[in-house]
């Protein structure tokens, strides 16, 4: 396979596993504040992302895959709320292990991520145009 097409498989795969590294990323940012069903109950545990590289034997690339979404074994925070229906006996109400800053830097770092695989789709499309026009004359 030509470096331009390798290029073109190579930069979706990982726009593909950005894609899911910032759905996983809103996941966590919209349960941030989920706590338990009932008294004492665990709340929402914060969803991690593990990624790997697989060699593609068409185009003997290697391609990025999410092996892996996980969940991050990390200390609830607990809250003194004794009003809340997921309150134990002494008023404490476990949070979800998520951290809003390291959310949104993960988030703007997948963003980022994903923009510079989109950019080099669009050089190797360009490229790959140059390389017809100079084909035809």
């Amino acid at each position: 396979m030509d470096p331009l097409s390798a290029a073109l498989k190579i930069s979706g795969s990982g726009m593909e596993a950005e894609a899911t590294r910032l759905r996983v990323v809103s996941e966590n940012i919209a349960n941030s504040r989920t706590t338990g069903d009932t008294p004492g109950a665990d709340p929402y545990r914060r969803k991690t992302i593990t990624f790997s590289n697989e060699l593609d034997r068409a185009s003997g690339a290697k391609m990025v895959n999410v092996k892996k979404i996980g969940v991050d074994k990390g200390n609830f925070i607990e809250e003194h709320d004794p009003s809340s229906p997921a309150a134990d006996a002494n008023g404490m109400v476990k949070l979800p292990n998520v951290n809003m800053l390291v959310e949104m830097a993960d988030l703007r770092e997948a963003n980022r991520s994903y923009e510079a695989n989109l950019q080099s789709i669009r050089q190797s499309r360009d490229l790959i145009s140059a390389t017809i026009d100079l084909l035809k004359g």
